[in-house]
């Protein structure tokens, strides 16, 4: 049997299209752990800062004192950015009135739409990467496969030139051939776990900055009159 078969021997001996393929994969394969790295390192930092800023936040007396919070705090997770987005319509409501077309409904109607488009917003900015993800997790299997069929036949077509078609002619090329689905799956499964993991996540980041929301709703839409509106 012929010596020195394996990935390096069938990148040697491939064609454009198979090229064309290792590359599609390669170029799969790197959009993905770029994800899978960048995703994962943004979703811990986003955790722990807002963690930090809840603990701070729920310590706080007075609406305004949680406005002066959120002011040196700054707007660094998307808990922050809901509560700025909240003084701020409960600020311009009470010092400009509700004469605006966006306010229209009362006061308590325009904080609604404000939370949930801050709820919108992160649910939009979260699934930033997805998109790539799924695409490589169903797509990456098929371009593998594609890949092992042409080299397959590539191959095929070289035997049946060379007009030795023994077993040991034949075993080579074809197990060569394989690598291209082995690929494939190699691209797709991380992708696919990745996928399903940062959607798990997403589904438990959202649903908790949706409570937060309601809890935020009840502080500025009712909240305590002695204490006063934030300034």
């Amino acid at each position: 049997m012929e010596q020195g078969l394996g990935f390096a021997h069938f990148v040697g001996n491939t064609d454009t299209v198979g090229k064309i393929v290792l590359a599609l994969l390669l170029l799969l394969s790197l959009a993905s752990w770029y994800l899978i790295f960048t995703k994962a390192l943004a979703n811990w930092l986003d955790k722990k800062r807002t963690n930090d800023f809840l603990e701070i936040f729920w310590q706080q007396d007075t609406l305004e004192s949680i406005a002066a919070t959120v002011k040196k705090e700054g707007r660094q997770n998307a808990f922050a950015d809901l509560v700025s987005q909240a003084l701020s319509a409960v600020h311009n409501g009470n010092s400009r009135g509700l004469q605006k077309l966006a306010a229209a409904g009362g006061m308590a109607e325009f904080l609604t739409r404000v939370l949930r488009n801050g709820i919108e917003q992160e649910s939009a900015r979260s699934e930033h990467g997805l998109t790539v993800l799924a695409s490589a997790g169903s797509a990456a299997p098929y371009i593998g496969l594609f890949g092992t069929v042409w080299a397959i036949y590539h191959a095929l077509v070289q035997i049946g030139l060379s007009g030795q078609g023994t077993l040991d002619k034949v075993a080579g090329p074809v197990g060569e051939a394989l690598i291209m689905t082995a690929l494939g799956l190699a691209v797709a499964i991380p992708a696919v776990l990745a996928f399903n993991a940062f959607n798990r996540r997403n589904r438990l980041w959202l649903a908790k900055l949706d409570g937060f929301a309601h809890d935020l709703y009840v502080l500025f839409s009712v909240g305590d009159e002695k204490q006063g509106q934030p300034s």
